[in-house]
């Protein structure tokens, strides 16, 4: 499989390592020239890792040119739906993370909430840690995991930061902090116990995996936009 890398940094060269050691070539890297200064003929597949103020218009490139396309990159997710047309030429395959334990967390929460909801003793939170580059807080993940957990919960109007949630909103506490792996939390607590989902994201590795498996999936799926836990998880 022929892959364009969008965005050479350091996820990019991560992307690139974990392509060929499955036996993917790597045919073009886009760094901040961007794709127009490019020849994308022959590649398969993109896998996109860019910034959020540059996500759209590159995606919207990709799909019009036809090229089955992963997006890695975060903090866009409230537009996605403006990229439905864009999508009828080619899929697009999304997530918040592409971590595969990740994505078995965000299974995992959901059949957890619907376990959980009906012991009102139990008070539910998230909580993510992420190095103090990283620029949205919440994280996406977090706001995925909220997502999976509201509609067990219809009393919760859905979350804030735990700094600003009224007692009618599902709190996220988002902590920067150096060094540290990225690491999310779900927990019930009640005055007898707690109960509570955890991740700990080491190396960037396992990001990569997740995007390159994603694109060997993409090149077989038909135009649209696909979550990428529905094609994990697809029965």
């Amino acid at each position: 499989m022929n892959i364009a890398i969008i965005g050479y940094g350091k996820m990019g060269r991560e992307i690139e390592r974990t392509a060929i050691d499955r036996g993917h070539k790597i045919v073009a890297k886009v760094g901040r020239e961007g794709i127009a200064a490019h020849s994308l003929t022959g590649v398969d597949v993109a896998i996109e890792f860019t910034e959020p103020t540059a996500v759209m218009d590159n995606i919207r490139t990709l799909l019009g040119m036809g090229l089955p396309t992963v997006c890695v990159t975060t903090g866009w997710f409230d537009r996605v739906q403006e990229l439905e047309d864009a999508a009828h030429q080619a899929p697009l395959v999304y997530a918040s993370n592409f971590s595969l334990g990740v994505n078995i967390l965000f299974q995992i929460t959901q059949e957890l909430a619907a376990l959980m909801a009906p012991y009102s003793d139990y008070k539910v939170g998230i909580e993510e840690v992420h190095h103090t580059a990283k620029k949205d807080a919440p994280s996406g993940t977090a706001i995925t995991l909220a997502q999976g957990i509201l509609p067990a919960y219809p009393a919760l109007h859905g979350w804030a930061l735990s700094q600003n949630a009224g007692p009618d909103q599902l709190p996220i506490n988002a902590v920067r902090q150096d060094p540290v792996p990225g690491t999310h939390t779900v927990s019930y607590s009640s005055s007898v116990d707690e109960l509570s989902l955890h991740h700990i994201a080491h190396p960037r590795a396992g990001f990569a995996l997740g995007a390159v498996i994603a694109a060997e999936k993409a090149v077989h799926i038909p135009p649209g936009i696909h979550p990428f836990a529905d094609l994990l998880f697809a029965r």
